[in-house]
C-alpha cells in the first residue's frame, strides 16, 4: 500500500528536485501539489511545479494559492533561484494548467480524504496556515508534517536570525507551529556543508546520464553561483531535496529531539526566527514566568539535528536514475 504525500510549495531549482525525488518514489502516492508565493510569484511556481511533473511522466493535480503572505510584503528569491525559478534556461511551458481550486481548500480536503497523509511544506507555510485556519481539525488527520524550514540554533540564510521560507511570512510559520501539526522540523543548515553536492557528486549525478539527471543539475546551476556568494561555499545545496529525503526516509535524520518550537514575529532583528527551546530552558521554574505566553501557546515539535548524508546522496541519485 502506497503512503500519500500532500506536497506544498514554491517551485523553484531545490524543489524541482524534491518533487521528483517524490514523484519517483515507488511507494509514495503524490495526491496533490499546492503552489504558494515564495522563492518565484504563485503562477511561475506552478508552471515550474507541472513542468517537473511532466518530466517524471506524472499527472498529479497541481493547485495554485495563496499570491502573497498574510501581513508581510511579498519578497521573492529570484536573486537565488534565476528570473523563472529554474536557472533562467527557458524550459518550456507545460502542457497542462493548474486545477480550478484554491490550493487552500485542496489542502483541506486532500487531508480529510487522507488520514495519516504526509505533509511536506517547501515553502512559506500560508496556503497551510490558511488551511488550518479555515479548518483546524485538519492538523489531527496529519500523520506527518515534514516542514523545510527554520535555521534552529544558528544562523539563517536571509538575515542572521531567519531562514527565508520562515521569514517571507513568519505569521503563518507561528500558526502551523501552534496548530498541533505533527511537525518535524528540518532547517536549512542541514543542506550545507558535506550535505551539498560537491564537484564529484555533479559528476556522479550527471553520469547517471537520464534527462531528469540533467535537468536537477542544470536548474540549479544559478542556484549554485547564488549560494557561493552567500556562503562562501562551492557546490550545490538542496534544502528541499534533503528534507523530502526525510519525509521518504525517516531514518536519514540521525540526530532528532522534541522540543517547543516557536517564531518569532514582532521584531524587525530577528524576524521569522524558528526559536526552539533545546536545553529546555523553558521547564526550568526560574524561567517558566519568561516563558509563559510560549508555553501557553507553543507546541513541541521534532528537530533534525544530522542527517546521514551518504544515504541522503544515494537517494537523491536513485530517484533520477532510469
Amino acid at each position: 500500500m502506497p503512503r500519500t504525500f500532500l506536497i506544498d510549495t514554491d517551485t523553484a531549482s531545490d524543489d524541482a528536485v524534491a518533487l521528483i525525488m517524490a514523484l519517483r518514489a515507488p511507494d509514495v502516492d503524490v495526491r496533490a501539489i499546492t503552489i504558494v508565493a515564495g522563492n518565484v510569484p504563485v503562477a511561475q511556481a506552478a508552471r515550474n511545479a507541472l513542468y517537473t511533473a511532466e518530466l517524471c511522466g506524472s499527472d498529479v493535480p497541481v493547485y495554485a494559492g495563496a499570491q502573497h503572505p498574510l501581513l508581510r510584503e511579498y519578497m521573492h528569491a529570484e536573486w537565488f533561484h534565476g528570473k523563472d525559478g529554474l536557472g533562467d534556461h527557458n524550459y518550456p511551458a507545460p502542457r497542462r494548467a493548474p486545477e480550478a481550486a484554491h490550493a487552500v481548500e485542496a489542502i483541506i480536503e486532500t487531508i480529510r480524504a487522507h488520514p495519516g497523509i504526509t505533509l511536506v511544506t517547501l515553502g512559506p507555510l500560508t496556503n497551510v496556515a490558511l488551511a488550518l485556519a479555515r479548518a483546524p481539525e485538519i492538523a489531527a488527520n496529519v500523520g506527518r508534517a515534514v516542514v523545510m524550514g527554520g535555521a534552529p540554533c544558528c544562523e539563517g540564510n536571509v538575515t542572521p536570525a531567519a531562514e527565508y521560507n520562515i521569514w517571507v511570512d513568519p505569521e503563518a510559520a507561528r500558526m502551523v507551529a501552534r496548530s498541533g501539526l505533527p511537525i518535524e522540523l528540518v532547517g536549512w543548515q542541514l543542506c550545507r556543508g558535506a550535505a551539498a553536492l560537491d564537484s564529484a557528486d555533479i559528476e556522479r549525478v550527471v553520469s547517471i546520464g537520464t534527462p531528469l539527471a540533467h535537468f536537477a543539475i542544470e536548474c540549479n546551476s544559478t542556484a549554485m553561483a547564488a549560494y557561493r556568494v552567500q556562503t562562501g561555499e562551492t557546490g550545490i545545496s538542496l534544502p528541499d531535496p534533503v528534507a523530502m529525503s526525510i519525509a521518504l526516509d525517516p531514518s536519514i535524520c540521525t540526530q532528532a529531539s522534541m522540543h517547543y518550537l516557536d517564531v518569532e514575529t514582532a521584531s524587525d532583528l530577528t524576524r521569522g526566527m524558528t526559536v526552539v527551546d533545546r536545553l529546555d530552558i523553558a521547564g526550568n521554574d526560574r524561567n517558566r514566568a519568561i516563558w509563559k505566553q510560549a508555553l501557553d501557546g507553543g507546541r513541541k515539535a521534532r528537530i533534525c539535528w544530522a542527517i546521514d548524508v551518504p544515504r541522503w546522496k544515494q537517494r537523491l541519485c536513485a530517484a533520477l536514475g532510469g
